[in-house]
């Protein structure tokens, strides 16, 4: 019987696993809401592959403990984070927005500030955290820390301003943008010198309909810096996982050969027959359709989306069954869903 880390890289590498590994992603809105049914799914259907904590040396634990369950950044009210964006919270449990950007022209753009306590990962900590498990274990990146280039431009010139950026890139983007990547690849760099088994990183790239922006712009200027992600973490012996939201179709063929490991994206937004093409050419990380199926479905009609997820997608491997529980989602259909992998 293989261990859950086995399981998982044979499910990578496409080396037909026993069963589809799974993961659940909770935010701290379902653990506020439902505690009860939170523990009954965990209890059920442990993870088989984790989150490392964020282990760092120089990191104000204050900084760390705000990205805890129930800390600043997932309360009512305001939070600034470690690059100096300020968010604005309505709902507990759930990260706000960025309401007045940090850059609202480039004349302020000397106050960025890069996070660089956060590459004093704690390497002991986080070996001996990875010796103390079987699952397969992934980096244990903060949202603060997290490598998401262009939503951290976002965050700091806003979405709107940022977007006319693009049309025609001022130097001043360009060169923080520099920044950014150097900072992101040093930190995945020290997080690949541990024992994790994968590095991550993120953006959101796709609206319901299509990209966000023109594909030409997002391989000009976005997809080298993804290469410089995912080779750091090949060139340790390590997987690259990447997660997107939307329809980011146009790109999946970049991704496939820039090397990328495991995508978690919004498959049923997609469509898993656009989809059934590139299976066996990487693992889809998930997800069950969280706008429509998990909030909405009956609980009885949820393993005929598992049957057309495996007929989409399986090939010897490359899927995990992963969703998240957030705001709407039924926990039946939660709890459905993962019954019918099994």
């Amino acid at each position: 019987m293989s261990s859950p880390r086995e399981l998982v890289i044979e499910t990578l590498t496409f080396a037909s696993p026993s069963r589809v590994p799974r993961q659940l992603w909770l935010t701290p809105w379902a653990r506020i809401n439902h505690p009860a049914e939170v523990s009954r799914l965990q209890s059920a259907f442990p993870d088989d592959l984790v989150f490392c904590p964020p282990l760092y040396r120089s990191v104000p634990p204050a900084v760390l403990d705000s990205y805890a369950d129930g800390g600043a950044v997932y309360r009512s009210g305001t939070f600034t984070d470690e690059w100096g964006s300020i968010f604005v919270n309505i709902e507990p449990g759930l990260m706000g927005d960025v309401r007045s950007p940090l850059l609202p022209d480039w004349s302020a753009v000397g106050m960025v500030n890069i996070p660089d306590s956060y590459l004093s990962v704690d390497v002991d900590q986080v070996d001996a955290f990875c010796r103390s498990t079987d699952r397969f274990v992934i980096a244990g990146l903060t949202p603060g820390a997290l490598p998401r280039p262009f939503e951290r431009l976002q965050n700091l010139r806003g979405s709107l301003n940022l977007l006319v950026d693009l049309a025609a890139p001022p130097p001043e983007m360009l060169s923080l943008l520099a920044r950014i990547h150097r900072f992101y690849v040093d930190l995945l760099e020290a997080w690949a010198m541990t024992a994790v088994d994968a590095i991550w990183f993120m953006d959101d790239w796709g609206s319901e309909r299509g990209m966000l922006v023109n594909p030409a712009l997002w391989r000009s200027l976005f997809k080298p810096l993804y290469k410089d992600y995912i080779d750091v973490a090949h060139r340790h012996g390590k997987y690259a996982f990447m997660h997107s939201d939307g329809n980011i179709l146009a790109i999946l063929p970049d991704l496939i050969d820039l090397g990328l490991d495991a995508l978690n994206s919004q498959v049923f937004t997609m469509g898993l027959d656009n989809l059934a093409p590139f299976r066996g050419r990487i693992t889809f990380w998930g997800e069950l359709d969280r706008l429509h199926i998990l909030p909405n479905a009956d609980p009885a009609d949820v393993p005929a989306y598992v049957r057309q997820m495996r007929g989409s997608l399986f090939h010897s491997g490359g899927l995990i069954a992963q969703c998240e529980f957030g705001p709407g989602a039924n926990p039946d259909n939660i709890y459905a869903y993962f019954d019918a992998w099994q």
